[in-house]
């Protein structure tokens, strides 16, 4: 009994003696908080200098008509989808960001920390809109301001949710898992 209450201290073993599968480890955490913090920022900042410099202006031509700034308002989803639905998408984006978090105490990967890191952080950016901005709090319209050809216009967050999505299928590719484990591939036990 001794002897088990002195690995549990340690971290190597829980109560019952068995080795836990799912520990917090705090590098990770704090590498998505880091992700998710600076990321959030720079969205942040992003939409606030847009919002300065890109009101009543014409269009800002970076690279031709291929990436051009192009100041809107969107209440709705990608391609001014939803319109409607303002507040159906402020809640859903609080419900995602308090999922995230759950999720973020069980991270055992680095890739798992940033992919999360910068879902966190776009998902926040665009609620933070639909809280803080006109006409009003969960019907606030998103800053978007990024312009391709045959694209929605978009923002900074929209690029961290994209660019999570694809850190996420590669983690799952890899097989990866959220707590930094392997899954077996096919054969393996």
């Amino acid at each position: 009994m001794q002897a088990a209450r002195g690995a549990s201290l340690t971290g190597d073993e829980n109560d019952s003696g068995t080795t836990p599968t799912h520990r917090p480890r705090g590098r990770h955490l704090a590498l998505f908080a880091a992700v998710a913090l600076a990321a959030y920022a720079v969205d942040v900042v992003a939409k606030v200098v847009a919002v300065e410099k890109l009101t009543d202006r014409p269009d800002v031509k970076l690279v031709g008509d291929l990436f051009v700034l192009h100041l809107v308002r969107n209440p709705g989803a990608a391609f001014s989808a939803g319109t409607a639905y303002t507040e159906v998408f402020s809640v859903v984006s609080i419900v995602a960001v308090l999922v995230v978090a759950w999720f973020s105490r069980r991270l055992g990967s680095a890739g798992w920390a940033v992919a999360l890191g910068l879902l966190m952080a776009g998902v926040a950016g665009n609620l933070t809109d639909r809280l803080l901005r006109a006409p009003g709090p969960l019907r606030g319209h998103v800053v978007d301001f990024f312009m391709l050809p045959h694209w929605p216009v978009f923002n900074v967050a929209d690029i961290c949710i994209d660019a999570a999505a694809v850190l996420i299928l590669v983690q799952v590719y890899r097989g990866i898992r959220l707590d930094g484990s392997r899954a077996p591939r096919e054969g393996q036990e």
